[in-house]
């Protein structure tokens, strides 16, 4: 952390070099692996909606109309089309949803450009991003803990990790995020050690791109400050000046941003209020807390596996959380113990500041910010610099006994033969459990596919409309038909078609007692309730 530092770039020992070959293969395999067989889901097909240019109250507008549609009919609001432009995608996240700064989805749209509309093409570009991630991690750790060693281990970790994998096929900002804050926090520690006003300027770039992906970026900042503050003693030092600078710089930089989100500030409060509505125990808080930490490192989907009674993936899964939370917890203690205050400063600050104003508001007041994973990512990016430090530590230094370093090279290898299972399961399924929304979609779509001529009515009043059938256009064979109809005006039905279904996702939408009773008084429908499982949300009509 000073000027005249130098890095270590010893290469790794031999088997090391194999093991990172061979991981950095399988990471970048299971990242573009299957990309166009996992259900585009809900949050993904709003991806497509922006960067399309179309904003949802004018898609409703257009389909919610008690006329039939086609499948094409829906997927025109996911393609680019020439009448709409990257302004009409700029407006469309300014009214619809400004707490999702416009850089990735510009991006985005460059890239689907260039390359088309598929659905591998759209996550091709968080895949590029999550491998971006690999060299950045590296390069942070060099920073930080001056060793090849140390920043080696974080790169096998970061490859196989489930988290980062998930996301790294998903088309959404947050692999782009993990890259943000990677580079800022590297520039930031670079800065601090050259003391120039080009690296302080590079950290000001990082920090920009930062906020314009994701307005979560600005506790990275403040946990940044904070360090740098801690580090200088609370004295005003030059470096304390060139951080405040620098910062100021990328907010001056963010301003256009910050007076959409002001002038928007209602419609922010409208599209993210669910994370402050829903209230759970504070013992369940935290039992989640633990689950969402351990499946960080060793996700085999529980939801998966949950019928399989005694299986040692189950087995394993409700076992494996207490373990995982000792070693984290071990990890962050030897870290602190063994390692420069200048080193576990940094880590302390990256995971305290960035998750405990998510955690505390929620175990005080109740809401769920902290139970969703990827508002974590800053936090969980801390706590692998800390479990890399641990096992590189304890692996490769002289002064450890051999006993004691085949232990941590069996912890080391048990950890990554767990994220490759996991990376390996998840690429062979069709959904996960973070896709909440979109679980049962694929049998939902196979069910209405196998019917000769199908009609699927849905309700354009749910809590986010249009959505669930934007992501079942994906799927839906040609031949389906759907009505997308308001309580207060459903259309007559015809009798041309061979089954009837009305679809509403239990997961979100409340149930629709004034649109079914219409449908058995008005149109002698009776609704079959028994005939599919009800977390499916299908129902089928019959005369």
């Amino acid at each position: 952390m000073n000027g005249k530092s130098t890095h270590s770039w010893a290469l790794p020992p031999t088997w090391l070099r194999f093991l990172v070959i061979v991981i950095l293969v399988l990471g970048v395999f299971f990242r573009f692996a299957n990309l166009d067989r996992k259900v585009y889901w809900f949050d993904e097909t709003f991806t497509s909606l922006r960067i399309s240019g179309y904003t949802e109250r004018e898609a409703i507008a257009q389909v919610c109309n008690g006329q039939e549609i086609g499948v094409e009919d829906l997927q025109k609001y996911q393609r680019l089309t020439p009448e709409k432009t990257l302004t009409d995608t700029l407006k469309s996240l300014a009214v619809e949803d400004p707490q999702h700064p416009p850089l990735y989805y510009v991006m985005t749209r460059f890239w689907v450009q260039w390359f088309g509309n598929s659905v591998a093409v759209m996550r091709s570009l968080t895949a590029l991003f999550s491998l971006l991630a690999l060299p950045c991690i590296y390069w942070l750790c060099l920073e930080l803990f001056n060793s090849s060693l140390v920043a080696w281990v974080a790169v096998v970790l970061l490859a196989v990790t489930p988290f980062h994998v998930l996301y790294a096929q998903e088309a959404r900002e947050y692999s782009l995020w993990t890259l943000t804050i990677l580079l800022s926090s590297a520039t930031l520690l670079r800065a601090m050690r050259l003391k120039t006003k080009l690296s302080w300027g590079m950290y000001a770039v990082t920090v920009a791109l930062g906020l314009y992906t994701f307005l979560f970026s600005g506790l990275v900042t403040i946990a940044h400050g904070v360090y740098v503050i801690a580090t200088e003693r609370f004295r005003l030092t030059k470096r304390v000046i060139a951080y405040l600078l620098a910062s100021l710089i990328a907010i001056l930089a963010f301003t256009p941003w910050v007076v959409v989100i002001l002038s928007q500030s209602t419609q922010i409060n409208k599209t993210t209020g669910w994370t402050a509505e829903v209230k759970i125990p504070r013992l369940l808080q935290i039992k989640e807390w633990i689950v969402n930490l351990s499946y960080f490192f060793v996700d085999f989907d529980y939801d998966l596996i949950r019928g399989a009674e005694g299986s040692w993936l189950k087995l394993l899964i409700k076992y494996s959380s207490p373990f995982i939370l000792i070693f984290v917890g071990y990890s962050i203690y030897f870290l602190c113990r063994k390692s420069p205050k200048q080193v576990w400063l940094f880590v302390l600050t990256l995971i305290g500041f960035t998750a405990l104003p998510l955690a505390i508001p929620d175990f005080i007041l109740g809401g769920i910010r902290s139970q969703t994973p990827r508002y974590l990512i800053p936090a969980y990016l801390g706590i692998q610099l800390a479990v890399s430090y641990l096992l590189a530590t304890q692996i490769f230094s002289r002064s450890v006994t051999m006993a004691r370093r085949k232990l941590w090279q069996l912890v080391m290898v048990t950890l990554l033969t767990a994220g490759v299972i996991s990376c390996a399961i998840i690429s062979q399924t069709q959904t996960w459990w973070y896709k909440e929304l979109n679980l049962y979609t694929p049998q939902v779509v196979g069910i209405i596919n196998q019917a000769p001529q199908p009609l699927v009515i849905t309700s354009c009043q749910g809590t986010w409309p249009l959505g669930d059938e934007l992501a079942l256009s994906y799927r839906l064979a040609p031949k389906v038909r759907l009505l997308l109809v308001k309580e207060s005006n459903v259309p007559q039905i015809p009798n041309t078609f061979s089954d009837v279904f009305f679809y509403n996702n239990p997961y979100h939408n409340p149930p629709m007692p004034i649109l079914e009773s219409k449908l058995e008084k008005e149109q002698k429908y009776k609704i079959e309730e028994d005939v599919y499982p009800k977390k499916l949300g299908l129902w089928k009509l019959v005369k």
